[in-house]
């Protein structure tokens, strides 16, 4: 037996009302190609049917947005496993472990398998405020067990066959009642130095009928330095405006100050509906061939002066809202 549980550990204890996802994003550098996959929970609350699994896949091609496209399918709540010590999660044939990830998704129209695997990072990225994984007040957590490793395998979509040795994968997990009411969010892993990366999350909440303002928050691994905020203190020194398709960002700390530009034509992005637990719907826009500006400037005595600029093609963005944007055409495409 481990001496520390898994933060990929299952959540849900039977109760209604809660929804889980465990999600890859990865990158075939050589070709830019980007990949999600995504496992899913959802038990609604009971007036809103019964709990089930759902098992996600895309693939964004960087050259040709016809070439992108997403799949899901729906299991009963039978065919989904998970145990916790060591942790393993399986739906229908479809399992993620904490170094692992493989299944298989067959339509008519598409053959899909994947057999991924990665050392498990020795340390957790936790995306929001400390005291959001206090208690049970929030209505969403993520945190990444995997942020940024390294991954071995294959893809297989129809007859193409992608090989990956040593290409970016990040690997998180998020549980709660409901999804945030907007956001946007950002993982870059993919720079040409291999050892940058950023993670960054801007979201509002609703509370009854009040909209919270914008919380952004953001994390640079950078010369081996963690630079991290997203603690309650450090929240007004992260700006973000988002629309879909475009993200901006600074951040400012006594030493550096970061600026974050991702933009994404829209006929590149995919949208995913999500059904919360109260059977409320939010609508996520996503690709992994956004194109990413990293601006980093490090202090000299009274001010800034430039230190970095690093950019990627291959960005893995997403913007959430309550309604579905009209001029994203393409859509994660139901099989069951």
């Amino acid at each position: 037996m481990s001496s520390m549980l898994s933060e990929n550990r299952m959540r849900w204890q039977f109760q209604p009302g809660h929804y889980e996802a465990w999600y890859a994003t990865l990158s075939q550098l050589a070709t830019r190609t980007g990949f999600w996959i995504r496992y899913t929970l959802s038990s609604p609350e009971e007036t809103h049917g019964n709990p089930s699994g759902r098992v996600w896949f895309a693939r964004f091609d960087p050259e040709d947005s016809a070439r992108s496209f997403g799949v899901n399918r729906r299991f009963d709540i039978i065919d989904l496993e998970s145990h916790e010590d060591p942790f393993s999660l399986r739906i229908g044939d479809c399992e993620l472990s904490d170094g692992q990830m493989r299944g298989r998704l067959d339509s008519a129209e598409r053959k899909i398998e994947w057999d991924l695997s990665w050392s498990p990072s020795p340390t957790v990225h936790r995306h929001l405020p400390s005291v959001a994984y206090v208690g049970s007040w929030a209505d969403t957590r993520v945190l990444s067990p995997n942020l940024n490793v390294a991954v071995s395998g294959k893809i297989i979509v129809d007859d193409e066959q992608y090989l990956f040795d040593g290409d970016p994968l990040g690997q998180s997990h998020l549980w709660g009642r409901k999804h945030a009411y907007r956001w946007a969010w950002a993982h870059l892993n993919t720079f040409s130095d291999r050892k940058t990366v950023l993670e960054a999350l801007t979201v509002q909440i609703r509370r009854g009928p009040i909209v919270v303002p914008h919380l952004s928050m953001m994390t640079l691994h950078l010369d081996g330095e963690i630079i991290e905020l997203r603690e309650p203190w450090q929240l007004p020194f992260v700006r973000a405006q988002e629309n879909v398709g475009e993200l901006v960002m600074r951040a400012t700390t006594p030493r550096y100050r970061i600026d974050l530009s991702i933009t994404a034509p829209r006929e590149s992005l995919l949208m995913a509906e999500y059904v919360d637990p109260d059977g409320d719907s939010a609508y996520c826009h996503h690709t992994e061939c956004g194109h990413a500006t990293l601006r980093i400037a490090r202090r000299e005595g009274l001010r800034y002066v430039p230190y970095r600029t690093l950019e990627t093609e291959a960005a893995h963005v997403e913007w959430g809202m309550r309604g579905g944007d009209s001029k994203v055409h393409l859509r994660h495409e139901a099989i069951d």
